[in-house]
């Protein structure tokens, strides 16, 4: 037969050829069947658009839009005001991420004391900064030369910065060395080193600076730490287990000195693209002088600053920094370890035979 359509408002549909008459109850039906489809699809189309263009919720729409759009307005003038004219003290801030901290805290409006080893670098670094242009009032950073390694030398530079400011508003522990070797052939020197830059150097500019801040109930104390901090990779023990102290040294400070008015954030950055691996050092003591692919692959340092001071400014206790995979890696660490410490076993497996081809 041919087609036929004996209700106008049902969609088309073809009779069977040869079926005759005695089909015809099944044509039917599924003609009522997608009619009652369409209908449904119809009314619920109607009911969402009611329900969007309802006189009363576009302004219940624009006003939550409003009240979350101040809200975020409201907190970045916060953050703002939280920085500017503090008292900065930024460590490790003539290169990679603390050179960039330096920048960012200065466009803020913060009174900086950038610290490093090197007084050429930090001069050099304050003359870049005193020809940017930023918007807001800024102060002539002041700095101070010396090295974490050295006790005498911290001591000695905690107490020029009390002399020079009578304070410290917010103290970043940035300054850093990287490590590359296999734990069986590193000298126990090395370890020491990693150790005294990474955890004693910072843990001892803290606890001279310390007494000030609880004395004034004011103070934040930020510690860049790594993502390293959170679980351990193959050939980077001595570095791991540097971040793993300051981990658990910061928490515990946060803890001891929250009834002292006094913020601590720890910052765990996934690679970012430093000359980090460049200046690592290696079994022997030597330096290791390889840019690393992850390392090339790395964050820009100058998007870490940003985010450093974005979690000073909302005193955040802890932010992870890093992209999905090392972030995922923790939970992995901590819920499944047997499949973590397979993937590290091989990780380890593969990057020594690269080592020995």
């Amino acid at each position: 037969m041919d087609s036929i359509n004996p209700v106008p408002c049902l969609p088309q549909a073809t009779w069977p050829s040869g079926s005759g008459d005695r089909d015809w109850p099944v044509v039917l039906g599924q003609w009522f069947k997608e009619s009652q489809k369409d209908t449904r699809r119809t009314l619920m189309r109607g009911r969402i658009m009611d329900w969007v263009t309802c006189p009363f919720m576009l302004p219940v729409m624009f006003s939550c839009m409003g009240i979350f759009g101040l809200f975020k307005l409201l907190q970045w003038i916060r953050m703002k005001a939280y920085v500017r004219n503090s008292v900065v003290v930024i460590t490790g801030a003539t290169s990679g991420l603390g050179r960039e901290c330096a920048k960012v805290f200065y466009a803020a409006g913060a009174k900086l004391v950038l610290c490093g080893r090197n007084i050429r670098a930090l001069d050099d670094l304050t003359k870049e900064l005193a020809s940017s242009a930023p918007q807001v009032q800024t102060y002539k950073p002041y700095t101070v030369a010396f090295d974490l390694t050295d006790p005498p030398s911290i001591s000695a530079a905690a107490a020029k910065i009390l002399q020079s400011f009578g304070y410290v508003d917010i103290l970043i522990n940035n300054a850093g060395i990287s490590y590359r070797g296999t734990i069986v052939d590193t000298k126990m020197e090395v370890d020491r080193k990693v150790m005294d830059t990474n955890y004693f150097g910072p843990v001892a500019l803290t606890k001279a600076l310390l007494p000030s801040m609880i004395k004034r109930k004011k103070g934040h104390i930020v510690a860049i730490s790594s993502i390293q901090g959170k679980y351990s990779i193959p050939f980077r023990s001595a570095y791991a287990a540097s971040k793993h102290a300051t981990q658990a040294f910061f928490d515990c400070l946060r803890a001891e000195t929250e009834h002292d008015k006094i913020e601590v954030t720890v910052i765990s950055p996934g690679y970012i693209h430093t000359n980090l691996s460049l200046n690592a050092i290696t079994a022997d003591g030597s330096k290791y002088g390889v840019m690393d692919k992850t390392t090339t692959q790395g964050q820009c340092p100058a998007v870490v600053a940003r985010n450093v001071l974005v979690a000073v400014g909302k005193r955040k206790k802890e932010v992870i920094l890093a992209d999905l995979m090392p972030s995922w890696a923790i939970y992995l660490r901590t819920l499944v370890p047997g499949l973590f410490f397979r993937i590290m076993a091989s990780r380890a497996k593969k990057e020594q035979k690269f080592k020995t081809s």
